[in-house]
C-alpha cells in the first residue's frame, strides 16, 4: 500500500513562520540556530509539510557546515534536485517529492567513503521520529534501519503532523 503523502491547506496552517518561509519560500535558517544541526538521537526526519520520510540519522554527520547534514536520502525517490541558480551561483536545489518542500541543497563535498554527496538541510523543513517513535507514528517499516523489527505497512496512509516548536533570537532577547 503506498501511502498519502501531500501538501494539504491544513498541513500548510500548522506550519510556523520560519517553516513556512522555508519550505514554501525558498529561505534558509541561521547556521548554528536550528533545531537538528548537532541532533545525534537515532531516527528519521520527515518532511514538516506531508510527514514524508526524506533522511536517517544512520545518513548523518557532522559536516560543520552548522546544518543538518545527511550523506543520503532514506530513498532516492523522496526527494528531487533542481538546478538553482540564486544568489549569483549554480547550486543543486533539493526538494521533497511529494509536498514539493523545499528542504536546502545537495554538495559535492561529503565524506568519500560513502558517495561524496552532502545534503545540507534546514531544520525548519524537518520533524524528527526518535527511534521508539517509529511504530507509533507509523513508520515502523524503518525500524529495521535500526536493528529493530520492521513493522508491516500500516493500513492507515494520512500522518497527523505536528509541527517542531522553533524559537527565534528575538524570544531569547532580553
Amino acid at each position: 500500500m503506498s501511502h498519502d503523502y501531500r501538501k494539504t491547506p491544513e498541513a500548510l496552517a500548522r506550519l510556523t513562520p520560519l517553516q513556512r518561509k522555508v519550505t514554501q519560500d525558498d529561505a534558509t535558517e541561521p547556521a548554528f540556530r536550528n533545531q537538528y544541526w548537532d541532533a545525534k538521537e537515532p531516527g528519521i526526519y520527515v518532511d514538516v509539510v506531508s510527514g514524508q520520510p526524506l533522511f536517517s540519522s544512520t545518513d548523518k554527520y557532522d559536516s560543520r557546515s552548522g546544518w543538518p547534514s545527511f550523506t543520503r536520502p532514506i530513498e532516492d525517490a523522496s526527494v528531487v534536485e533542481k538546478v538553482d541558480r540564486s544568489f549569483f551561483m549554480k547550486r543543486v536545489e533539493v526538494r521533497s517529492a511529494a509536498a514539493d518542500s523545499h528542504l536546502g541543497h545537495v554538495f559535492d563535498d561529503g565524506p568519500v567513503e560513502d558517495g561524496g554527496l552532502r545534503y545540507c538541510i534546514n531544520s525548519a523543513a524537518l520533524r524528527f521520529i526518535p527511534v521508539d517513535r517509529l511504530e507509533v507514528e507509523g513508520y515502523g517499516e524503518y525500524l529495521a534501519r535500526f536493528g529493530g523489527e520492521t513493522s508491516p505497512t500500516p493500513t492507515t496512509t494520512a500522518r497527523n503532523i505536528t509541527a517542531p516548536t522553533i524559537t527565534t533570537d528575538e524570544e531569547h532577547a532580553s
